[in-house]
């Protein structure tokens, strides 16, 4: 998969789920950089007064539009205009939208005309109109926040790190957004053998979750961590160039 440097996220807040938003970024990041997340509604609706906490908490710009006429959804159309002036600066590589509406559709397939990179995010209910008019559609229905593996969130772990030190006190940390963020690495950068560089990996982490630092878990290194869950992940380490090791993992689903 190419990395993309400069992605642009436009939500519709009527038509997409509040649970998912921060689960939808995570995913959006493992293709690359996102510069520019909006979200579009009009605020004053009852229907969306939980979304104001959410949105400040991920650092999303909130576009007001007001329903002019009634059944008439000028927030669409703000969204447009938005992504058509985006898209004419020329500084972007990538466009997302994320809605279930299929009235996204023209724009879409306008993006793709322009050469950049389109990613729909929805429902299963979406229309195949919209879905196919994007280069890579993503289903809300698979962002899940737990993976499929042993470790809870709240798990103790009392295998020894790679140093032969025991790993004590780790029940006090909750490992479960850690495990989530290793596993979409691990689906998104496997090479053919199914490993993926812990380099890699910690780029994606770092762009998925901004505050994300190893030591809040007891942890100098990030290979640390991985290698005191070996339930969860089978870790190897090659040569490569000079004297520099390279240390892959591959995520070990459930038994």
């Amino acid at each position: 998969m190419n990395t993309l440097d400069k992605m642009v996220v436009l939500i519709d807040s009527d038509n997409t789920q509040i649970k998912k938003l921060e689960l939808v970024l995570q995913e959006i990041s493992t293709h690359g950089r996102i510069i520019v997340k909006r979200a579009y509604g009009n605020w004053k609706k009852e229907t969306l007064k939980n979304w104001e906490e959410e949105i400040k908490r991920l650092a999303i710009k909130a576009e007001q539009q007001f329903d002019y006429v009634s059944g008439k959804n000028a927030t669409d159309m703000a969204l447009v205009i938005d992504a058509i002036e985006l898209l004419n600066s020329g500084i972007y590589d990538a466009f997302v939208i994320v809605s279930s509406d299929s009235d996204f559709t023209p724009l879409s397939i306008k993006l793709h005309e322009s050469g950049v990179y389109v990613i729909g995010v929805g429902e299963k209910k979406t229309p195949d109109s919209f879905r196919n008019s994007c280069d890579e559609f993503i289903f809300l229905e698979n962002l899940s926040e737990t993976p499929d593996s042993e470790a809870s969130s709240t798990e103790q772990n009392d295998d020894k790190d790679d140093k032969g030190n025991n790993n004590e006190g780790s029940d006090k940390y909750d490992y479960t957004i850690v495990h989530s963020l290793l596993k979409k690495a691990w689906e998104a950068y496997q090479d053919d053998d199914g490993y993926v560089n812990i380099s890699s990996a910690g780029t994606f982490i770092k762009r998925a979750k901004s505050d994300f630092d190893v030591r809040s878990y007891g942890y100098s290194k990030l290979s640390e961590l991985i290698k005191a869950f070996p339930k969860n992940y089978d870790v190897k380490k090659h040569k490569g160039k000079g004297t520099v090791n390279i240390i892959s993992y591959k995520w070990l689903p459930k038994k």
